[in-house]
């Protein structure tokens, strides 16, 4: 009898457990692409979220095992918010717009705070080497190779014209939407989000084979 009723209470334990864990990395993945990785720290965390440090430390063991959760926590993000919705359609030129499109998403909707938790967190750990840039470094070229692989896909699919260097074009349509993050964080404003979108549509133009379907208007 003791140990039927013993399961549950763990069961509801790991739950809280599981919960208070999101809760942390999901405040401190919007705090850090507003204010830095550094500024993710136990004791922050602890007097943002009304939780005592040593509850933090029964999640985290140091500092760097939070900034690492919190990538962790951001790559979850942008999966669900950029890589799903721009991979539901079908591959071919279409996909590569939906991809680049869902990014803009991303920063048009404030999904965080500071722009792309990426491109924040790169600039901060750029010649700091460790696990944590490791790990952002990471991340950030498995999006850059996404749309690579995007348009390796559309040039099988009859949509990009033979010949086109996939990896180049990855590179020139990241530094757009690195472009329009950075517009965005400084001013707010749209236009830079637009400008990027009309950039990114006379690319693809360019690279479309004859038979390629007209891209979407938006």
């Amino acid at each position: 009898m003791v140990q039927a009723a013993a399961a549950p209470s763990t069961d509801r334990r790991r739950l809280r457990g599981a919960r208070t864990r999101q809760s942390i990395v999901s405040h401190a993945s919007r705090l850090a692409s507003a204010e830095g990785l550094e500024a993710v720290s136990l004791q922050r965390l602890a007097t943002d979220l009304g939780i005592s440090k040593s509850g933090l430390f029964a999640h985290f063991g140091s500092k760097e095992e939070l900034q690492l959760a919190t990538v962790d926590e951001a790559a979850r993000v942008f999966t669900d918010e950029v890589l799903r919705p721009g991979l539901k359609t079908p591959a071919g030129l279409g996909r590569i717009w939906a991809l680049c499109n869902a990014f803009l998403s991303y920063l048009k909707r404030g999904v965080f705070p500071g722009g792309c938790f990426f491109e924040a967190a790169v600039s901060e750990f750029d010649s700091r080497p460790g696990p944590v840039r490791d790990a952002v470094v990471e991340k950030r070229g498995y999006w850059v190779g996404s749309l690579a692989r995007a348009i390796r896909e559309a040039a099988a699919a009859g949509d990009v014209k033979p010949g086109v260097d996939a990896e180049q074009v990855a590179w020139e349509l990241s530094c757009l939407l690195v472009g329009a993050n950075g517009s965005f964080v400084i001013d707010g404003a749209s236009t830079g989000i637009e400008r990027a979108r009309r950039a990114i549509r006379e690319r693809l133009e360019r690279i479309a084979a004859p038979a390629a379907p007209r891209l979407p208007s938006r």
